[in-house]
């Protein structure tokens, strides 16, 4: 018998897991003298298992390199502390030394081990942390932490950049009267290509299992979760996320073909994809939410190629923007990505509205193709009915706004 997932959007975030505490600080990381919240501590009342996925990028990220550093050595981690507003990226091993201060601080303040400490950055690339405004900011969070919604959701709010809100999910089951829960927080609305993107996320669980399963579990969300969205094809140095699991519901979901451990995994994934879309949909000035559904390739990997093509074309990004039905511009970048497409077998549709069948236009539908294109939220499905390849991909139009947001930092 299957265990049923609960997922609450919105929720408080890392708090509502049992055994973690939170604190989003201003300490000023971007020097504007406003009061935005800039640094987040998440803190683990008992050592944690933790699994992570990095940036693909070959340009990384101070803390990224402190991440995969600590990840395999040990499986007691406590915490993790994250700033906003500055990537520590391209820094030379002045980055590297101040990330490492970074987790230094947070031990201190905590009282543990510094390789127990995550270190995140987001921000803008090439300019060194201002260290003093950082130690005061870590202090106060370490001396600030709170399980309560309020210290929770201000975590959230400390880890974001260009986004306009934050980004929580929890998800719950039981299993033989225990409840576990899934929680995760997640930042990102630029320079999202993954695998992975200028992307955040950090996710609790009160679950019991051991670094090689969490490890799997996660490797298998973020395959059909945060590496399946687009927004403008870029990849950030920065890219990370985080899964520690303290074990506290004495719930084990090591084993994978178990009640528990289907449940796990399922509410892993659904917590996953539910902060990939809401990065996706809190893309920099964009105005559509596009599910890219590709069938019918070669292969899986075929299958993505296509999706890739389509979700970051311009040309194809600008049109939605536009509110216009190009799919001769869907059909050239599908082409484009050269998987062996028989344009005669091809079929296209706008939500459920044929668009292209076996490679014949219905242009009868171009009224139809108009109103599902001008909504905020549609899909596109390409059948290319050459094989069993599969692939979905999150994508977004390109806007006027986005190139004036980004034409300068």
């Amino acid at each position: 018998m299957s265990t049923h997932v609960t997922l609450t959007d919105d929720s408080p975030g890392l708090g509502d897991v049992p055994g973690f505490q939170l604190a989003g600080v201003h300490c000023d990381v971007r020097g504007t003298g406003n009061k935005r919240l800039d640094l987040a501590l998440i803190f683990s009342e008992q050592p944690a298992v933790a699994a992570g996925v990095f940036t693909t990028n070959d340009v990384k990220a101070a803390p990224v390199r402190h991440c995969q550093a600590i990840l395999a050595g040990r499986d007691d981690f406590r915490a993790i502390v994250a700033n906003s507003g500055n990537a520590n990226a391209c820094t030379g091993a002045q980055g590297m030394a101040d990330c490492e201060e970074m987790a230094a601080e947070a031990a201190r303040g905590l009282g543990i081990s510094a390789d127990q400490v995550f270190v995140c950055s987001t921000g803008r690339i090439g300019r060194s942390l201002p260290m003093d405004k950082i130690r005061s900011g870590i202090a106060e969070a370490a001396a600030g932490l709170s399980s309560d919604s309020g210290h929770s959701l201000n975590a959230a709010w400390a880890i974001l950049t260009s986004d306009t809100k934050p980004k929580t999910v929890t998800a719950k089951f039981e299993v033989g009267g225990q409840t576990v829960t899934v929680s995760g927080m997640a930042k990102g609305a630029g320079m999202i290509e993954p695998n992975m993107a200028t992307m955040l996320a950090f996710v609790g669980t009160d679950a019991e299992i051991s670094r090689a399963g969490l490890q799997a579990a996660l490797a298998a969300a973020v395959r059909s979760s945060f590496n399946s969205i687009t927004v403008d094809g870029d990849m950030s140095t920065n890219d990370t996320v985080l899964v520690l699991a303290n074990g506290q519901s004495g719930v084990s979901v090591e084993d994978t073909g178990s009640e528990a451990g289907e449940a796990f995994r399922e509410a892993l994934g659904q917590v996953c994809r539910k902060l990939a879309e809401k990065i996706v949909g809190d893309g920099e000035r964009i105005t559509k939410v596009v599910m890219v559904n590709v069938s019918g390739a070669p292969d899986n990997t075929a299958a993505e190629k296509v999706a890739r093509a389509v979700g970051n074309s311009l040309l194809v990004k600008t049109s939605w923007f536009g509110n216009d039905p190009n799919w001769g511009r869907l059909l050239d970048a599908a082409g484009y990505a050269r998987v062996g497409l028989v344009e005669e077998r091809l079929d296209m549709h706008y939500d459920d509205i044929p668009v292209i069948l076996a490679g014949t236009p219905q242009h009868d539908n171009l009224p139809q193709w108009k109103q599902a294109v001008s909504k905020k939220h549609f899909s596109i499905s390409i059948n290319l009915n050459i094989g069993q390849g599969a692939y979905s991909l999150l994508s977004t139009d390109l806007s006027e706004g986005y190139v004036d947001f980004n034409k300068s930092e």
